[in-house]
């Protein structure tokens, strides 16, 4: 999904955020503001984010934390002075019971004083890193993002949080697969080394049944599909938790922080 061509400097952090508030883009951020970190969001009543602070503990490669709200705050000062997140994020899912009620792109509406925002790391971080090293990203280039879908692999559950493991892929040629493993092994923050290389049916994953029709499948014949661990995990883990209300950013559309990428690199 991608709205109208933007008419705002995509490069720059500050507008794009301002262009996301006022309701002037509701698409991908995929390649925007490259240099900074960009995160998945989901936010859950105090009741159940205790068990889903254990959960993303538990399991650190899909659910990699980088900063959680004070009850009942909508701000997250330690990713951006300024950053409001009933406002900040381009479109968001609303779910009700585990159910997906309705996307929306602001939530001020259904802020309450007992809810807590989790903000975990995202793979556009290292796809910049990827992309400075020489590394040609196709549907980057094509607007689009890396394929989306789940496997048959468990997480390791907490109290009523629990899923199977959701991965993006992105096909490279054999030398390119080798430099695109070291180089998101230094960012464990963004979900860091693949989870799985080559035979996608390994960890039961069909390339033509992307999670719900997100991103490109497309490996061409001489190369080697990489699997990252995705921070759309957490929204299933949360579905079969079914809180009365939890707000996920849509998939794709992304928390954009005032952190740079580089800052994340752990060598």
């Amino acid at each position: 999904m991608n709205s109208r061509a933007p008419d705002f400097d995509t490069r720059d952090v500050t507008s794009v955020r301002k262009a996301v508030r006022s309701g002037a883009y509701v698409g991908y951020t995929a390649g925007f503001a490259p240099d900074r970190v960009q995160a998945n969001i989901c936010i859950l009543p105090r009741s159940h984010a205790e068990d889903f602070l254990l959960y993303c503990q538990r399991n650190p490669q899909p659910c990699p934390l980088i900063a959680r709200s004070d009850v009942g705050d909508p701000c997250l000062p330690t990713l951006g002075e300024d950053i409001d997140i009933r406002t900040d994020v381009p479109r968001y899912h609303v779910f009700r019971d585990g159910q997906l009620a309705e996307e929306v792109t602001d939530i001020s509406r259904l802020w309450q004083n007992d809810l807590v925002t989790f903000a975990l790391g995202c793979s556009f971080s290292f796809e910049y890193a990827l992309v400075e090293a020489g590394i040609a990203l196709r549907y980057l280039e094509r607007g689009e993002v890396a394929g989306v879908y789940e496997t048959t692999v468990d997480t390791m559950p907490a109290g009523d949080f629990r899923a199977k493991l959701v991965v993006t892929m992105r096909p490279f040629a054999a030398r390119e697969a080798i430099r695109a493993i070291q180089i998101t092994s230094r960012f464990p923050n963004v979900h860091g080394a693949p989870v799985h290389i080559g035979d996608p049916g390994l960890i039961g994953v069909d390339l033509s049944k992307r999670y719900r029709e997100v991103g490109s499948g497309e490996v061409l014949p001489h190369e080697i599909p990489l699997f990252w661990a995705c921070g759309l995990t957490p929204q299933l883990a949360t579905a079969n938790a079914k809180p009365p209300l939890c707000i996920t950013h849509a998939p794709s559309s992304m928390l954009i922080t005032d952190l740079r990428n580089a800052g994340l690199a752990s060598f």
